[in-house]
């Protein structure tokens, strides 16, 4: 329950930051640009490391919106500058996982080949449909899919996981993948948060170790997202980059080692919360 209240108070303070700068940011024409860059940063920073540490949720989909938004950053620029923030953010969290126990490599490795393979198919149907209205449609999901976590939190155990055959885990793991890739594609967003829809209602992974594996693949997406857009847009906005991947690292890190500490059911309260407070305002800033 402190767990819960304190990522609720976490978010709350990500809130009144947003307000605060869509009030005072036109007063600051003539006052240092760096400061405002600093503050934006670390706001999307914070909201970002906090989604990955605790939900496995992609970076980008809380730094590109906030990036566009309040500093006027090149939409694609600004989703690079999440990818990247994204790779060592989840990184980090992964490791975190990984030395409490809580992170499956070996059997996460067909859901992860699936996901990049089929992303790039989702991303070709996404050309030639609204960006705006897939952004919106997958917000609303991860809010009914957050409202899930924390109304029928996830209870399966390891050795529920383990009676699973493994020719079974294979195929599941592929069909889950197939999915989330489309799904990541498709929406440009959501990739961490279906990741972990599917570990935990697919699969039968219990939450710990379902958000741990969801960080460690959603690195490898991130990194290839990232590369892609580096190679086609030109390396964004320098200072941008650096405390972004700095500020998202660190609160990775913080949230990571929380909810390592936190059981079951706090876990999963977490999850929702965090997933409904930043579709909320994703949306809002959108």
């Amino acid at each position: 329950m402190i767990t819960a209240l304190v990522i609720f108070f976490a978010q709350l303070l990500f809130i009144v930051g947003l307000v605060f700068l869509s009030k005072v940011l036109p007063t600051f024409e003539y006052m240092g640009d760096i400061l405002i860059k600093i503050l934006v940063c670390f706001l999307a920073g914070a909201g970002a490391g906090i989604g990955t540490g605790f939900a496995g949720m992609s970076a980008a989909a809380v730094i590109g919106p906030m990036l566009i938004t309040f500093l006027g950053v090149p939409a694609y620029d600004a989703v690079g500058i999440g990818l990247i923030s994204d790779v060592l953010a989840s990184l980090i969290s992964a490791y975190t996982y990984k030395k409490s126990g809580n992170l499956d490599v070996k059997n996460s490795l067909p859901l992860l080949v699936s996901v990049l393979i089929v992303t790039m198919i989702g991303s070709f149907v996404a050309s030639f449909l609204p960006e705006q209205a897939m952004s919106g449609t997958m917000q609303i999901a991860l809010i009914i899919i957050g409202l899930r976590f924390i109304l029928k939190p996830v209870n399966k155990t390891r050795e529920q996981l383990e009676a699973v055959s493994p020719k079974c885990r294979l195929i599941k793991a592929i069909i889950g993948g197939v999915f989330v890739g489309f799904i990541c594609g498709f929406a440009g967003a959501g990739g961490g948060m279906m990741l972990l829809l599917v570990l935990t209602s697919f699969l039968g992974y219990p939450m710990h170790l379902a958000v741990g594996t969801s960080v460690f693949i959603m690195a490898f997406t991130a990194l290839t997202g990232g590369i892609s857009h580096f190679m086609i847009g030109g390396v964004p906005d320098i200072l941008c980059l650096v405390l972004c991947v700095v500020f998202t690292l660190l609160w990775a890190r913080i949230a990571a080692k929380i909810a390592n500490k936190s059981n079951a059911k706090t876990l999963n309260r977490v999850v929702g919360i965090v997933m409904i407070v930043t579709s909320i305002v994703i949306l809002a800033v959108n």
